[in-house]
Parts: C-alpha cells; structure tokens; sequence
C-alpha cells in the first residue's frame, strides 16, 4: 500500500487487520515462552499454577533456576566463546572481502563472488555434514599417513567455530560492502595528495566511515553464532553450546527451566540489537 494514494476505508481496514495478525503471528509464541517462564509448575502448559520466580533464580530441586544450573550456564558460556570468536573472524575476513570485490577486478571475479554466497543456499545441515566429512577425511589421511591425530579437525570446538564461519564471514561482507560502496574515494585521494600513505589514508579515513557496517556486522554475527543449530549439530563434540544443550534437555522433558533461558536469550537480544541501531543513528 502507497501512504500518498487515497485508499478506500475497507481497503486501509483490511490493511490494519493484515499487519496486526502478522505481528500478533510473530510475537505470540514468543509472548506464551515468556509468561510460562514464571508457572509455579514443573510443567510450561496450562493450567497456570501461580507466579514464580524459581526457574530464575531457585536453587533446589526439582525447580533449579537458570542461575543455578551449571550445565547450562557452562552451555552459554561455551555458546559466547565461539560466538565471539566467529564473529571477530568473520569481520575480519569480510571486511578484507568488501575491499576485495569492490576495489579490485581480477579474473574470475564473479565466479569468487558467487563461490563466497554458496554456502548462504546450502541447508545448515548439510554444511554441517560437509565440513565434518571433510576434516575426518582429512584428519584419518593425517593418521595413517604420519600417524598424527590434529584434533582440531575432529568434532568440537575448533570445527564448530569453523563450520559457523563459512557462512557468518559472507554475510559480514555483504553488511561491510554494502557500506563501503557508498564511500567516496576522493577523500582517500586528497589524503594522499597531502602526504599520507595508502594503508595511513584507509586506516584514518576509510575505516572510520566502515564503522558502523563493522559493528553492525559484528553483532549479526555474534548473534547468528550463538542461535545456530543445524551446523552446530553435526560438528559439536563433549562441549555442547546452548542451542546443543536445551536441544539435548528438550529429549528427556521440557520444564520451565527452558522458557527461562528463552527469555534470557530474547531480551539480551533485544538489548543488544537496541544498541547497535541508537549507535548507527547516532553515527
């Protein structure tokens, strides 16, 4: 619907009701994860058996809260670790990507283009299952070869961290390069026709203007990280990130306990993607 062209009144109350349900689709499950967080009951279904803030911060069985269960504040833990280190990587590698296929031609440039969005089309699960082919084989080849077992190619850390990057680091280049074409290059230009070198006038200049993409891009990054699930699942190993441990306690019975991390996970989101929108507006 265009806001300058007059519309019937049917038409912009059929448009209302459109948009309400669609929001009301989005934020209802949400809203039924949040509220059944706080049930006095071992159960997150009706019937409503009184408020409680035991699955926050209870420290006795059976209601042990978020805060006191250490499987799951080392499952978040772990979940941060490789978030961080996915997503530094990742706007590390991306922003050398946007310099990359927006400053230079080369041949075959397209076809690298293309080879970089690969794994954006690809079903996690089958990314997942790729790479963890691939390292066994190469770590077993490794083994029979010079008999030496690299543990990083086997399933754990290291391989989620990986196995997140391959496709974390092409979204990060598409948020950097999206940025960096609107830059003006003559400002890096007159720096050099002043006297500075061309990596002192990208530093100075080009990188402080790629800020908020970089920030930006690091925070999609972290949180893509830290929700993953399909990739995660065929690379994980003994240290279990959060999504792998609430999938694991969702087998044996979901509880409240699960509704609270939920909603942990929902506002520390929300707070953080906040953040980044007041920063970019204020840049």
């Amino acid at each position: 619907m265009i806001p300058t062209i007059p519309q019937p009144r049917a038409v912009r109350l059929a448009y209302g009701a459109y948009v309400l349900l669609f929001f009301l689709y989005l934020a209802l499950p949400l809203s039924v994860v949040a509220v059944f967080a706080f049930n006095d009951s071992q159960f997150p279904s009706l019937p409503w058996e009184g408020f409680t803030w035991e699955w926050f911060f209870g420290d006795a069985r059976p209601k042990i809260g978020v805060f006191h269960e250490r499987p799951i504040l080392r499952a978040i833990g772990t979940s941060a670790f490789v978030a961080l280190c996915v997503s530094v990587l990742s706007v590390a590698v991306g922003l050398s990507n946007a310099f990359l296929f927006n400053r230079y031609e080369f041949r075959a440039k397209g076809l690298l283009y293309m080879l970089m969005l690969l794994p954006l089309v690809i079903p996690g699960i089958v990314l997942g299952i790729s790479i963890l082919v691939f390292s066994s084989s190469v770590a077993n080849g490794l083994w029979e070869v010079a008999q030496y077992d690299v543990q990083a190619l086997r399933p754990g850390l290291m391989l989620v961290i990986l196995g997140q990057f391959s496709f974390i680091a092409t979204i990060a280049t598409l948020v950097i390069s999206a940025r960096l074409q609107k830059f003006d290059r003559s400002l890096e230009e007159a720096a050099m026709n002043l006297g500075a070198g061309r990596l002192t006038a990208v530093r100075t200049i080009t990188i402080p203007f790629l800020m908020p993409a970089m920030i930006g891009a690091l925070v999609v990054a972290f949180l893509m990280s830290f929700e993953n699930f399909n990739t995660t699942l065929m690379l994980v190993g003994s240290d279990a990130p959060l999504t792998i441990a609430m999938f694991d306690r969702l087998k044996e019975g979901s509880t409240p306990l699960l509704n609270a991390v939920s909603l942990l996970l929902m506002v520390g989101s929300s707070i953080l993607a906040l953040t980044v929108i007041l920063f970019q507006r204020r840049n």
